[in-house]
């Protein structure tokens, strides 16, 4: 087993394997002091330890790609909510643009009707 190799396997995963392999070998310890295995026996023995070294490599493999893909998800995920956040200062900031010049030509029309007022009441400045 390559990548299913106890230091490549996740911590959760490594403990649940060595706490088993402890009580596996606990087990065998007590049978074969007792017990004279056949070849047959063993060699199911070896299949079922293979295909727990296989289902562990499969499980390791799963958990990468999905920590792989959760990555990848954050990332966008990020991208497109700065995105977002950029796009809606840009539409505030242009809005604050917009308000200033809407100010200022609503200060240039006051004064205008400011002084056509003083005019209307002081015709006499005219001459």
């Amino acid at each position: 087993m390559e990548n299913g190799s106890p230091e490549n396997l996740p911590k959760r995963l490594k403990l649940g394997m060595e706490e088993k392999d402890r009580e596996e070998n606990e087990k065998e310890e007590q049978l074969e002091g007792s017990l004279v295995v056949s070849d047959e026996m063993e060699a199911n023995i070896s299949q079922i330890l293979e295909n727990i070294d296989r289902f562990t490599q499969m499980v390791t493999e799963l958990m990468e790609a999905g920590k792989a893909m959760f990555k990848e998800l954050s990332n966008d995920f990020e991208e497109r909510l700065l995105m977002v956040h950029k796009e809606k200062i840009e539409k505030w900031q242009e809005e604050i643009r917009e308000l200033r010049l809407l100010d200022g030509a609503n200060e240039e029309i006051n004064a205008v009707l400011l002084n056509a007022t003083y005019l209307f009441h002081n015709p006499n400045l005219d001459s």
